[in-house]
């Protein structure tokens, strides 16, 4: 694992006060959402980072469950750092979503204070499913600050049982690259539309699949492959496009 540092403060953020977490090198502070609250965040940065993600939970786990623990690990050790904060309802205990208004309020207070707290390192954006969709719909209204491009880990285009792409409109106003990370057994996205969906995006949105993943990322025993290998292929992935894009490598 790569050394992590602890970051500076900043007080136009107003960290209650930072505390250490169970995931060593990361960092507790916090996010004003307006007309919603005070929400927690967690920042991990490895001492060599040259980008950083902002980067939401899903609907049903919040920002320490063992999926985001492990992801922001395994992007750390790949020299990128994460901004994971709670979205206001899981900072409450849980329940139905927030609000799309204040789901997207809170994806655009944790951009600013990633680019308070991360300066200098290219930064983007995304999330686990909800996440991810709440951060593009975000970035669909009005682009966010100083973001280079998005990153969707298992993007929800539909409700279980209920196939369709209407959740996907906003994407055609999102201007920043967008790479899509989807698992070939994922109930709520299957290869069948996100390929297409891609495809009509055009050359700035990438797909890439991993094989025998589902929704969570989970594989089958009998595949031959273990959740932490996909798991490592996810940070893969993503930490190469990002490097890539913040280099203006390959982009339309």
């Amino acid at each position: 694992m790569t050394p992590i540092r602890r970051a500076s403060r900043d007080s136009r953020i107003r960290p209650e006060q930072d505390r250490m977490t169970s995931e060593p090198g990361a960092i507790t502070t916090g996010l004003e959402v307006p007309g919603a609250g005070r929400v927690t965040a967690l920042l991990l940065r490895p001492s060599n980072a040259n980008a950083a993600l902002v980067l939401a939970h899903g609907a049903g786990a919040g920002m320490r469950h063992p999926f985001m623990e492990a992801l922001a690990e395994r992007l750390a050790s790949r020299s990128v750092a994460t901004l994971r904060y709670q979205f206001p309802y899981m900072e409450r205990g849980g329940g139905p979503p927030d609000a799309p208004a204040v789901l997207t309020a809170t994806v655009r207070a944790a951009v600013a204070v990633g680019a308070e707290r991360l300066k200098g390192l290219p930064l983007f954006a995304g999330g686990k499913s909800l996440g991810g969709r709440m951060t593009s719909t975000a970035a669909a209204t009005e682009a966010l600050a100083r973001v280079r491009g998005l990153v969707f880990f298992g993007f929800p285009l539909h409700p279980p049982g209920r196939p369709g792409i209407s959740r996907t409109k906003h994407l055609d106003d999102v201007t920043t690259p967008m790479l899509f990370v989807q698992g070939t057994r994922d109930a709520l996205a299957g290869l069948d539309l996100i390929r297409p969906l891609c495809q009509h995006l055009g050359p700035g949105a990438e797909l890439h699949v991993i094989e025998g993943a589902d929704h969570s990322f989970s594989v089958l025993k009998r595949s031959g492959r273990t959740n932490d290998v996909a798991l490592d292929e996810l940070a893969d992935v993503a930490s190469v496009w990002m490097r890539r894009v913040a280099k203006g490598e390959g982009l339309p």
